[in-house]
Order: structure tokens, then sequence, then C-alpha cells
């Protein structure tokens, strides 16, 4: 395989998971198909940047979307960094690269009525799947975690006494995440139910199915699709809207930035500056409708 050592330092060195690894190598041997074939070009090591620049004129001409495209070009960036540590190279072809503008995709969060209507109607169920749904839900809005975050919990993650979890977030990073006391009585609640299963063959894993096993990320995005689509009529009900909804909610109540940095994993500000857009917006209708001044109240 031409990327090995490289494929090698994203697995054990950078302990990136392993979607993000092969969506690397599918995008760097993407472009050296590309070089092979329109420049007869098998070794992208040393390649020119026209060389890069062709490949993004040809991507544009196929409909691939900017956004997409800056993430094939990420890809590459990230290679010939890895190149220059290891002395392959001595200059990259991209040091004077820039991205393709993108349109900024506003995320719209559920509102508190529509989590509110899910989580009434998650209360009338009964059993180990309505509470563990229920659980999943209440996470979701409360800690504003993941969705791998999530299925990937383990037991010796959830702290009653301390009233806290334990998250292992992107690149293993861990982080402390307070419990409110909701949240707390339906994990009591689940946990009871959990150790009433048959068979429990995932012991270490939080989560469950009904069978035992440990739940996966397509299930978790099938039960809040399925709830939130009887009180959302929005086009897109997942995990991370939920996640969205918390950031914007503690941000509407007046939640410091920094600190819900820490809470939601970010490693830039940037990265949770995104979710101010609505809290902006929602200062924005208040203003509106409080302001004495305002004739169009």
């Amino acid at each position: 395989m031409p990327f090995s050592e490289f494929i090698s330092y994203l697995e054990f060195e950078k302990k990136y998971a392993i979607h993000t690894v092969t969506a690397y190598k599918n995008d760097l041997e993407s472009f050296l198909s590309f070089t092979s074939e329109e420049f007869d070009y098998d070794e992208i090591k040393t390649v020119h940047y026209s060389i890069i620049r062709s490949w993004i004129v040809a991507l544009v001409d196929e409909g691939i979307s900017n956004r997409s495209i800056n993430r094939k070009i990420s890809s590459l960036k990230t290679y010939y960094k890895f190149l220059l540590k290891t002395k392959q190279i001595e200059v990259s072809p991209l040091v004077k690269h820039k991205a393709l503008k993108t349109a900024k995709k506003l995320q719209v969060p559920f509102s508190e009525k529509e989590i509110d209507t899910v989580l009434n109607i998650l209360a009338q169920e009964k059993g180990f799947d309505g509470i563990r749904n229920k659980l999943i839900v209440e996470l979701f809005y409360s800690t504003g975690i993941r969705r791998t975050e999530l299925v990937n919990l383990k037991m010796n993650d959830v702290s009653i006494s301390q009233k806290t979890i334990k998250v292992l977030g992107k690149r293993n990073k861990e982080r402390i995440i307070p419990l409110i006391s909701s949240v707390l009585n339906t994990i009591e609640k689940y946990i009871s139910y959990r150790e009433d299963l048959e068979i429990i063959k995932d012991k270490d894993y939080f989560f469950l199915s009904r069978k035992g096993v440990k739940i996966y990320e397509t299930l978790v995005y099938r039960v809040i699709n399925n709830y939130f689509s009887k009180a959302s009529e929005k086009v897109k009900k997942s995990p991370h809207i939920l996640r969205h909804s918390f950031a914007t909610h503690l941000l509407n109540e007046g939640a410091d930035l920094k600190a819900l940095k820490e809470l939601l994993g970010h490693t830039s500000l940037a990265s949770t500056q995104v979710y101010t857009t609505n809290s902006i917006a929602k200062l924005k209708e208040v203003y509106k409708h409080s302001h004495p001044r305002n004739s169009s109240k």
C-alpha cells in the first residue's frame, strides 16, 4: 500500500478513529488515481501545486461541493505535513493554498417545547427500551455529548455519587461533565432495568440492547429521529441537533462560551462560536419585542 507508513501514523500516533483514517486513505488514493490517469504521474510526494489545482477543478466539474473538496485537500495537507515531519520532502506543495469558500450551514436546534414533548412521550413508555431511550435523549440534551461518545460510554464512566460522567472524546481527550438530578434519577432506573436483563454480553458498556450487547450508532440515530418526528417538523432530526440544542439553549441562558467549549470537548473556541448564531438571533428577537422605543412591537 503506497500510504501504509502515513496510515500507521494516523492510527497509532495520532490515534484517529477508523472511519477518519479510511477517509484520509480514500482521499489520497483518489488523488493518486487522478495524477496517474491525467498526468501519468505515480508518485504524489513531489507533485507541483498546479497538478493539485487541476484536481480541484476536476472535482468542481464533477459537482463535488466546496466543503467536500476542502476536506479532500485537508487530507492531502495532512499527508504533506507528515512527509515534512519525516523529512521526505522539504516544502509542501500546499503551503500557499487557500481553502475554497463555503456557505455556512446553519443548524436549527430543537425548541424547548419540542424537547419537552418528546420527553413527555417517553415518560409514558414502559420497560427496558422505554427507559433506555428516555435516558439517551436526556443525556444528549443535558450534556451535549456526541453520538459516538454516548455509544462508547462505559459503566465505570458513570458516577452517581459524584453526579458526573467521564467522556472519551476526539483524539482520546477525556472530559468530566456534571449531571442534573432528573438525569441521575433516570440513570438509576435504567441501571435497575439493565441488571434484570437475562444475558449481558458487553458488561463494560453502559448502554445495551435487550440482547445485552452494546448499542450501535444507527440505533441511537433511529431513536432520536423516530421520537422527534412526533414532535418536530424540522428536516434534520439527529443526535447532533440535540447537541446543538444543548449548546444554543445554554448560551441563550447566559452560559459562558469558554465553559461551553469545555463541556462540548472542543479544542478551539472557534468551533464553539458556531453555536452563537442562534443565540444572537434569540437576543435580537428579545430586543425587538422588549425595547420601549421599538415601534414595530
